[in-house]
């Protein structure tokens, strides 16, 4: 076998590889909706921070819904935007089964949550959050950039953290900044996969020249 014949090889091999990673990869989430919800995160603990607002639980939990609630509708507009819009996605509902992946930790979130308000154990509702939000992440590890791996346990670690040094729930900067910084770097990682992706394809490559009659001629 030529050396042309061995890089031919090499490089389908390479690229059967890259459609498989891009077969299994989900396009859905919009890198730019979650550096949003991120700054989002973080103008929520500005209000709540503010000597003027407030200093109430029930009062900061209203605020941190509101910012649940607009970073939910920048995040699943981005997928249904993708899933409406996208040729090939072609509005086949198999393709949005990696968004019921993170429902599992979202709702025992929810669930969480409403258990620890019920105590009025507020310090323990960032924690809490963080950990399942980081558990979100980490159960869509399969399906998005490995860098989403890391980013699920830095949530988990900051979670764990206000877990075992309780951070008030009146004080709003922690999580603001920890969602802020983890969102902000999920963005990143998201948008920056795509042309990735094309610069490593051998498809994007330019043809190799084929090769000369008279070489082809010698080795036989």
């Amino acid at each position: 076998m030529t050396t042309s014949k061995i890089q031919q090889t090499i490089a389908h091999i390479r690229e059967l590889q890259l459609h498989m990673l891009e077969a299994q990869r989900f396009r859905g989430y919009s890198g730019a909706a979650r550096a949003i919800s991120g700054t989002v995160a973080l103008i929520v603990a500005l209000v709540l921070g503010s000597p003027d607002f407030p200093a109430r639980p029930s009062s900061h939990l209203i605020g941190w819904g509101i910012a649940v609630l607009l970073a939910a509708a920048f995040n699943y507009g981005a997928v249904l935007h993708w899933f409406l819009y996208d040729e090939e996605v072609g509005r086949d509902p198999r393709r949005l089964s990696p968004t019921l992946e993170v429902m599992p930790a979202l709702f025992v979130g929810g669930i969480f949550t409403i258990c620890l308000v019920r105590a009025e154990a507020y310090d323990f509702l960032f924690g809490t959050w963080m950990c399942l939000f980081g558990i979100a992440n980490l159960a869509s590890r399969r399906v998005l950039p490995k860098w989403v791996w890391p980013l699920g346990w830095f949530y988990i670690a900051c979670g764990t953290m206000c877990l075992l040094i309780p951070t008030p729930f009146m004080s709003p900067w922690t999580m603001g900044f920890v969602f802020f910084a983890g969102e902000l770097a999920g963005g990143i990682i998201l948008s920056s996969d795509r042309p990735r992706l094309r610069r490593a394809s051998p498809l994007a490559r330019p043809a190799a020249a084929p090769e000369p009659a008279s070489a082809r001629d010698n080795e036989n």
